[in-house]
């Protein structure tokens, strides 16, 4: 069994030193695959250097919304030039935030939007991140359009609604540990209702820890978890789960199998 982590953070402080012994962990686990995400000049400098030191892992590059203000024509420059790396898939992660609404909604807006064109330009998918910002996140991506390559919603956490209506602009659907939770009652909803060639799973490590792990440091290899809750909500065996997730991911990733 294969199963692909499309979002963590391995590059985050909290994995320094010991990314080796984690990403042997996620192979213990079935995950064979992860997606390193970026979100600043630091977060994406480390994307990339594990991507390079590691066969298993990729680089996604971008400015995360808490960062826009530090998105500027040297951090365009920058992502077009790495865009070009073999192992950099995808723009991300890119979006809004209304939550911590560290960044004003202009500027967000604005960073989002020349990242979406950025994406397309090099032809790449992107992955966003929305909090509390659902609806102004829809309209910008409607608004903007997505390129051949395509787009993700990372961590998904709306109504099964909303997940067709971001499908029907072309994009795919995560899901992280939230779709464990008990209460999550709306994304296990979406999770057991999208086509099964619509959807992906990540972890967000070291973020949001599937239930038995909840509330405790997330790794890449409880991607797992998230597999075996949406089979479960799917009347699907978790091969059959990880063995499509895994095939949408490398997919869209433009990855050879």
């Amino acid at each position: 069994m294969e199963i692909f982590d499309s979002h963590t953070h391995l590059n985050d402080t909290p994995f320094d030193g010991r990314h080796a012994e984690e990403i042997e962990k996620a192979k213990s686990f079935g995950v064979t695959k992860m997606n390193i995400v970026g979100s600043n000049y630091q977060m994406n400098d480390a994307a990339i250097a594990l991507a390079d030191k590691f066969d298993s892992c990729y680089a996604t590059v971008g400015w995360h919304p808490d960062d826009a203000a530090e998105f500027d024509a040297a951090a365009e420059s920058y992502l077009l030039s790495a865009a070009k790396y073999p192992k950099v898939i995808a723009i991300g992660e890119i979006g809004l935030d209304y939550h911590w609404m560290v960044q004003p909604k202009e500027e967000q807006a604005a960073v989002f939007r020349k990242q979406i064109q950025i994406s397309k330009q090099v032809n790449v998918p992107f992955q966003v991140h929305t909090r509390d910002a659902l609806a102004d996140t829809y309209e910008i991506i409607k608004d903007e359009g997505i390129g051949p390559a395509g787009a993700i919603m990372h961590s998904f956490s709306g109504t099964l609604a909303d997940a067709e209506r971001f499908i029907a602009l072309g994009m795919l659907i995560s899901f992280s540990g939230v779709v464990t939770f008990k209460n999550a009652r709306n994304v296990q909803e979406t999770a057991a209702n999208l086509p099964l060639d619509k959807i992906l799973v990540e972890t967000d490590a070291p973020y949001l820890a599937p239930i038995p792990f909840r509330g405790k440091e997330n790794t890449p290899g409880y991607t797992r978890y998230v597999v075996e809750k949406v089979a479960e909500l799917r009347g699907l065996t978790v091969e059959e789960v990880a063995a499509a997730t895994t095939e949408n991911a490398l997919k869209i990733f433009g990855l050879e199998k």
